[in-house]
């Protein structure tokens, strides 16, 4: 079961980097409608794609393109698999195999330019995918798990929960495109899809233990579909605001992390996990924190707004 697990994590890692391009790309394009409620892509207007705030009226624009509606489809597909995925196998095995979306995401945005990733691009997608790739084989062989209790699964929404309104809020404060905006509402988007992805495999622990309409297993789905609509609400933000290889490795290293955390602090998954395996475990997750700082500062629109502000300076002295 545990092989199938990952191979569906695969296929939804593939469905997660194409969704992420397309919608990334309708994100950045779309004109920010005026007063007259037109709408079209950029180039037609003199104001670029992330100057302004993403309104109501500019996110209702977004989601009619055809380009954000195929990325949509993909990724539902994409939670969809994930989400079979998390009743075969424990949290800390599944959630961190979806890191393959940084390198895919990268290779598509890549080819899309029609240039070559850069070689601090390349480096923080491959520490990135390396040290993910350690925290999956280090977890697979000690990962265990137990139903928790409804108080020990509230109290722990609630903390998470308040992570990703600090996350938000410190994004949303920001305006224009940055990395320092991106790397935070993608985080705040991460978090809830970690705590998301918990709140899935404490229902399918609780169903199984004590039927499928038990109070837990009904608040852990009204939870589920909370953290659901808040991320996908904040994802469009954080396409907004920069690239989509930094929301991508956001995504598949905050996501899992916090995913992992719920699952040792709730269901008991690092029970038997040895010292040794913990500091495995920690070390790759800084390795793959690491990778995406690097993908987030070598990136060509970090590069490009670093060269702005050089400009800027050179022209004020």
């Amino acid at each position: 079961m545990t092989i199938l697990a990952i191979g569906l994590t695969l296929i939804g890692a593939v469905c997660f980097a194409v969704a992420s391009v397309l919608q990334h790309h309708a994100v950045t394009t779309t004109e920010h409608p005026d007063e007259t409620g037109r709408v079209g892509e950029i180039g037609q207007a003199d104001e670029p794609a992330g100057t302004r705030p993403l309104s109501a009226r500019h996110l209702l624009a977004i989601v009619r393109r055809r380009r954000w509606l195929q990325g949509a489809g993909l990724a539902a597909v994409g939670s969809v698999v994930n989400g079979i995925a998390l009743l075969m196998a424990p949290l800390r095995v599944v959630q961190p195999v979806g890191v393959l979306a940084v390198p895919l995401a990268v290779l598509l945005s890549a080819a899309k330019a029609r240039r070559r990733p850069s070689n601090g691009v390349l480096l923080g997608a491959a520490l990135t995918v390396g040290g993910v790739a350690v925290f999956v084989v280090a977890s697979a062989g000690s990962a265990t798990t137990h139903t928790p209790s409804a108080t020990a699964t509230l109290t722990a929404g609630l903390v998470v929960a308040a992570l990703v309104m600090v996350l938000a809020v410190a994004g949303l404060a920001r305006h224009g495109r940055g990395p320092l905006r991106c790397l935070a509402l993608a985080s705040a988007v991460a978090t809830a899809y970690g705590l998301l992805s918990a709140l899935v495999r404490v229902a399918a622990q609780a169903a199984a233990d004590t039927g499928i309409l038990s109070p837990l297993v009904l608040g852990c789905a009204a939870g589920a579909l909370v953290a659901f609509a808040a991320g996908a609400w904040l994802v469009q933000h954080a396409y907004h605001a920069g690239a989509p290889e930094i929301v991508i490795a956001c995504l598949t290293v905050v996501d899992p992390i916090v995913a992992v955390v719920l699952g040792a602090v709730l269901l008991g998954e690092g029970a038997t996990t040895p010292v040794g395996a913990w500091v495995l475990l920690g070390a790759a997750a800084l390795t793959a924190t690491v990778g995406v700082l690097t993908l987030a500062h070598h990136h060509p629109d970090a590069v490009a707004a670093r060269a702005e502000r050089e400009d800027a300076v050179a022209v004020g002295a």
